[in-house]
This record gives C-alpha cells, structure tokens and sequence, in this order.
C-alpha cells in the first residue's frame, strides 16, 4: 500500500482556490530525486497571498503552497543526500511553481537543498526560514554597498513582520542604531526589545509632503513594503546610501522621480531570495545562524499546526501577525 500523509491542498473553485486538509499518498507528489519528511514550514506574507489567491503566484491547481519547509530525508537519488538528513528548502518558486511545505511528504531536486545550519533545530530554521534568509540577504547587500555601523541610522519599513523583525534584530546585533517604522503601535515595545532605538509610525511617514527629496536622514533602509513607503524613503536617504528593496505589501507601483538616483545617487538593491546562487545561499545561511541564535528566534517565534493555516491567510496580509509563524507538519 501506497504510504499516505496530510496536506494542505489549494482546489479551485468559481470564487477562488479553497484551502482543506487531505489525505494523500506519495504518488500524489511531483517528480524530484529527493523525498522528505517534512518538520516544520513558515507561514510568510506571500503564503498570505497563496491561501487567499491573490497576485496570480500559483497557476496550476490543486497546489500544495508553503514557501519553505524543513525536514529529514526519507528517499534519495542524489548522492549529496542520505536517509536521515536534515534539510532546509527556501526559494525555487516551491510553494508556487511546485508543491511546497504545507504537507508531511515534500519531493524535490536535490539542487534546491542546503543541510541544516548549524545550531538550529527544524523549527529554529523555520523561525529564520524565508524571512530571515531574506532579512539577511539585505543587510548583506547594504554592507556591501558601505554600510556600517558609524555611518548614521539605518530605517527597516514593516519593521513588525517576519523580515522586518528579524531585520531590526540582525541590525542591532552587528551594532547598527535601527528605526523601525511599524503600522502597529502596540508592537513598539516589542520593537525595542529587539534592538530598534526609534519606533516610527507608519502613518505619519507616509504622510510626509510627497516631494522628490527631503532632508538627508537615513544612512540605509531595509524596505518591506514597497509601492508608496517605498518613494518616502528614498526621498529621505542620504547622499550615495543604498535601500534594500523586499517587499511588496504596499504595492508593485512606484510613484517616485529620478531625482534621488541623479542628485544624490541613491542605489536602489532589489533583495531576491529565489533564485539566490548556492554559494550566497549558504554562506548567508551560515552568517544568520551565527548572528541570530536559536534562543533569539524563540523569543519571536508562534507555532500553529496544519489545521490552523486556513484562517491564516488574511491574518498576515492584514498584518495582524507578528514576528514569526511556523507550521507544525508533524
């Protein structure tokens, strides 16, 4: 008999995919050389978008989605991978493009994988997952662009999601005076518990006269949001500072000028977790989990199981959640 599991299955219906929990078997998943059993998953912004059906991500149905997932190897046919590995799976449009991490079984190619980082449990390296992996990847791309410590502040836009936090928290950690700009108040005092020094509302940045330029402030920004956040920032960066673009829950749209290219050469650096090469992959993988220990993650981590997931959906596009949420698959 064909070994059968639980998944989260997207099926289409006249008003939009409906997520349910099914039983499957492993016949049902696609081709790869690598079969897992899978521990944990994260539930991220663009997860947000795939359970409500939103921004056109998935166009073969019924889909498996979840955007990153951690787990053992069961089955093999690449010789990187034994029996009884621990892995972790971020990018390659999985979740999207093929069945993600909403299932106890996942198959996959072995090019997708990176062992486990060190010092991290399957649900520590779901806490990090495609959030922190990115958070990291744009700080990175800011210090390669000259960024440090003295230069001045650093501003981190949806500083309360699951890469803002994680942003906030790497920044402070490496010595950086962060301001985190958040739609949610309340969350102040957990944003100073992360190391932010300033909280700044996220209203009153946006409603900022929209002028081209406005005083040189920011030293370097990781941005979330995008669309309208995204033009208020670099109207306000200093001469030749850098942005790391990430996000998108502000909109694709932006409504700015090349005035702050031109007159103060600002470097606009689009953060892509997808399709990062390999060495990056790891080499990030390995600074995040020497910079951001599991302890740390805890602190910002809430746990939900599969059946939780399909009233998820909204929440997170609503920005109701905060920090991080991984996805017991156990």
């Amino acid at each position: 008999m064909t070994e059968s599991f639980k998944a989260l299955l997207l099926e289409p219906q006249p008003d939009g995919p409906v997520a349910t929990i099914r039983t499957l078997t492993l016949d049902d998943l696609p081709a790869g050389e690598v079969l897992l059993q899978v521990h944990y998953s994260g539930l991220n912004y663009k997860d947000g978008m795939i359970l409500q059906g939103r921004g056109n991500l998935v166009r073969d149905y019924p889909h498996v989605p979840g955007i990153d997932l951690a787990g053992t190897v069961l089955e093999s046919a690449d010789p990187r991978y034994r029996p009884g590995d621990p892995v972790v799976l971020t990018g390659y449009r999985v979740g999207e493009a093929h069945w993600g991490g909403y299932a106890q079984r996942a198959r996959v190619r072995g090019d997708w994988l990176i062992a486990q980082p060190p010092g991290y449990s399957a649900r520590q390296a779901m806490a990090a997952g495609t959030a922190g992996f990115t958070a990291m990847l744009a700080v990175q791309a800011l210090e390669d662009h000259g960024l440090q410590p003295s230069t001045g502040e650093v501003l981190v836009t949806g500083a309360s999601g699951g890469v803002g936090s994680i942003a906030v928290r790497l920044l402070a950690r490496l010595g950086y005076t962060v301001t985190a700009v958040t739609g949610r108040p309340e969350n102040a005092n957990y944003l100073h518990q992360l190391g932010a020094s300033t909280i700044l509302d996220r209203e009153a940045l946006a409603d900022t006269p929209a002028k081209p330029l406005l005083g040189e402030r920011w030293a370097g920004c990781v941005d979330t949001v995008g669309g309208d956040m995204l033009a208020h920032v670099l109207a306000g960066m200093a001469y030749g500072r850098s942005v790391a673009a990430c996000g998108l829950a502000g909109g694709a749209q932006l409504q700015t000028t090349v005035l702050p290219f031109l007159l103060r050469g600002i470097n606009l650096l689009g953060i892509d977790s997808v399709l990062c090469p390999a060495e990056r992959r790891r080499g990030t993988w390995e600074r995040l989990a020497a910079l951001l220990p599991g302890a740390d993650l805890d602190a910002i981590t809430s746990e939900i199981g599969l059946e939780d997931l399909p009233d998820c959906g909204e929440s997170i596009l609503k920005g109701q959640i905060r920090g991080r949420t991984v996805v017991r698959l156990d």
